[in-house]
């Protein structure tokens, strides 16, 4: 009763019900506790999927190779290089010592290349690798875990920024309309009538671009998404009688739309926002699957698809990454359509 009485004091009215009609959509709400989980999961993937053990104790010391780098010479090798613990010779050094070695629960990188593999490669499930191997030998169970976590950190970096500069552009052409309006509108008819998948294509193919180069990219044509939708949202809301009398009162335009006009736009915005993260998840793993996208070695969704495509023998490859792809944009469209429903003001408690 008494977390009841502190919302009741901190939330408005307002608030309150959006976050009822949100938690009555039970889809969508169970949609964000599924998806937290599989966030806070990922998170910890190099403790989760890492060839390096967690923990080793040697001749009564205790090290942690997950977080530090130990030379061989540290565990009785005779190379000052980085220790592999899985060199036969190593563990033995350990063993012999009384020592014990805590492996990753997927003694796996997304980038470690299974020397040890007995059949063909591509290699089918089995105990050691569960969801089995690429065509390269790499584990496709820890590159699914690191791609999940790189494709949807990638797209929150994009939908924020593409947030930014579209609600910017957008609030700034509905505010002032006129000259303004009118320009910003033509320019932006035809920048989003430019093919992006082929223009990305051609720039990708003329340099080798990284993460922030292919960020930079996709986000001279994602923003745009937003614009239509903030400009109708504040035209509409600069005509209500208090933004009028704000502006009357000589109140400076920026301080007008920050604390009057913005606050009534962004209702349209949120709602839109998940499904502008699950677009660009989809752009991604386009360009990764065309071999346009991150450079070789990311652990990339795109390019375990692109694999399965190559290799239908091996249909764990392509179905590992379908079905990742397929759970990441249901949860992320079921918790859009409770966002939506959260500030759909005809939709009662």
């Amino acid at each position: 009763m008494a977390e009841v009485a502190v919302a009741r004091t901190v939330f408005s009215p307002l608030t309150r019900r959006r976050w009822s009609n949100f938690k009555a959509n039970r889809r969508g709400y169970l949609s964000v506790w599924i998806l937290s989980v599989m966030v806070i999961v990922t998170l910890f993937s190099e403790f989760l999927a890492n060839s390096k053990p967690l923990l080793v104790i040697y001749q009564g010391g205790v090290y942690f190779p997950v977080l530090v780098s130990y030379p061989e010479t540290t565990f009785g090798g005779e190379f000052e290089t980085e220790a592999d613990f899985g060199d036969p010779v190593v563990k033995e050094f350990i063993r012999e010592s009384g020592g014990f070695i805590l492996p990753a629960p997927i003694p796996f990188a997304f980038d470690t290349i299974d020397l040890d593999t007995t059949g063909a490669l591509p290699e089918a499930p089995s105990r050691r690798h569960l969801l089995g191997t690429d065509d390269v030998g790499r584990d496709v169970a820890a590159r699914v875990l690191y791609g999940f976590r790189l494709s949807l950190w990638f797209a929150v970096a994009l939908t924020l920024l593409s947030a930014m500069i579209g609600i910017t552009v957008g609030a700034t052409q509905g505010f002032f309309g006129g000259l303004l309006d009118l320009i910003g509108q033509r320019v932006v008819e035809i920048w989003s009538g430019l093919p992006m998948l082929f223009i990305i294509m051609i720039l990708t193919s003329l340099i080798e671009p990284g993460a922030l180069a292919l960020l930079f990219l996709l986000l001279l044509f994602n923003w745009m998404m937003l614009v239509p939708v903030v400009r109708a949202e504040v035209l509409r809301t600069r005509n209500f009688d208090y933004v009028k009398a704000a502006r009357a009162l000589g109140q400076r335009d920026l301080i007008v739309i920050l604390r009057y006009v913005l606050p009534n736009a962004m209702v349209a915005t949120l709602t839109f926002l998940p499904f502008l993260l699950s677009g660009s998840i989809v752009t991604l793993t386009s360009l990764d699957f065309l071999g346009f996208g991150l450079p070789v070695g990311y652990p990339s969704l795109g390019e375990l698809l692109a694999q399965g495509k190559a290799n239908i023998q091996a249909p764990w490859l392509g179905l590992a990454a379908f079905f990742t792809m397929v759970l990441m944009l249901t949860l992320l469209v079921f918790i859009g359509e409770a966002v939506r429903d959260a500030f759909d003001p005809r939709r009662g408690v």
